[in-house]
């Protein structure tokens, strides 16, 4: 082949290259399913969790900054993100990581669903909104009823991590359960962090999810966060994306409901060796259970995550566009 003719090749092929980038980048992501702000009730009580002895590590800055929802949306705009579900961290209140207790948990924990309602109400359209509770507080369920005949609240949020929440204690299972089976009542979406403080967390924690637990969801939707583990791709959470592989890859008629966020599972550092293992696991599990995420405002910029550090992952620009607009259908559209 003669040197012109390469070059013109070249050319062709860099064009290609580029504007399938480029229309990568023009599919705006549909909804971020995994966004936070945080009440004024719980606002007020982050300098004592952050500082107490029962965390088991140091509070992120971007944790304790008093974001507002403006903030939220605006970065929205810019990033092209038309919704995005709203997680209240309302758990927080009631965390075994909060030493000592509060008082008057309970209420901070309502105070902080409400505000998470009342934003998602005043911006219709935009912001969706979840309710979250500790399953292991005695006043769970009552906080899940007492939001069972409001439309605007479409789902609910729990974080095993921060709730103490054990898979090998079949008290702690047993009252998950009974958590699910609310949240089917009230055709709540729910969403999981369910990686637990357990050392050993991985792939004995899925099987008891899959069998015991997540048959009370009956037909809601259910979304893993951090696609099993609590961001980043260390051991743990290989361990339990591969078990999800193993038990339900290329079935999808098994526990049909069932997705994963990847919220902070990446970023721009990731390796490209985890990038090509992760999109291998996500190919292994099914493409069309992941949606995305970003944790914001642990994300840092909307559209550095999704626009940046997102397109880096090794998926076809079919792939990649269908990943984009997905959007998870929620149950509970009016009451």
């Amino acid at each position: 082949m003669n040197v012109k003719r390469l070059a013109a090749r070249s050319v062709v092929l860099a064009a290609f290259l580029a504007g399938s980038s480029l229309a990568q980048t023009r599919t705006a992501v549909r909804t971020d399913h995994h966004v936070h702000v945080h009440s004024p009730a719980i606002l007020e009580i982050l300098p004592a969790y952050c500082s107490s002895p029962g965390r088991i590590g140091a509070c992120d800055p971007s944790f304790v900054k008093p974001h507002q929802p403006d903030d939220l949306l605006a970065d929205m705009d810019k990033a092209g993100v038309q919704t995005a579900w709203m997680m209240s961290t309302a758990y927080l209140a009631e965390s075994p990581m909060m030493l000592p207790s509060l008082a008057d948990a309970p209420m901070r924990v309502h105070d902080a669903n409400a505000f998470t309602v009342a934003t998602a109400a005043a911006h219709p359209g935009r912001l969706v909104a979840f309710i979250s509770v500790n399953p292991l507080a005695p006043d769970a369920l009552a906080e899940i009823a007492a939001w069972k005949d409001q439309s605007v609240a479409k789902g609910l949020k729990l974080h095993l991590t921060n709730s103490g929440l054990d898979f090998r204690n079949p008290d702690h299972v047993r009252r998950l359960t009974a958590i699910f089976d609310a949240a089917a009542d009230a055709e709540l979406t729910i969403m999981i962090h369910m990686r637990t403080r357990a050392e050993d967390y991985g792939a004995g924690d899925v099987r008891i999810f899959l069998n015991q637990v997540l048959p009370h969801a009956r037909d809601v939707p259910v979304v893993i966060a951090h696609a099993g583990g609590w961001g980043g791709l260390d051991s743990n959470t290989w361990d339990a994306m591969d078990a999800f592989r193993r038990l339900i890859g290329g079935q999808p008629d098994k526990a049909p409901n069932l997705y994963f966020d990847l919220a902070q599972v990446f970023d721009a550092e990731t390796s490209a060796s985890n990038r090509a293992r992760l999109v291998e696991v996500m190919r292994g599990i099914g493409l069309d259970r992941f949606v995305p995420g970003s944790d914001w405002p642990f994300s840092s910029a909307l559209h550095d995550y999704f626009n940046h550090a997102m397109l880096q992952l090794p998926l076809s620009p079919t792939e990649m566009t269908r990943l984009r607009q997905r959007q998870i259908a929620l149950r509970r559209l009016a009451h």
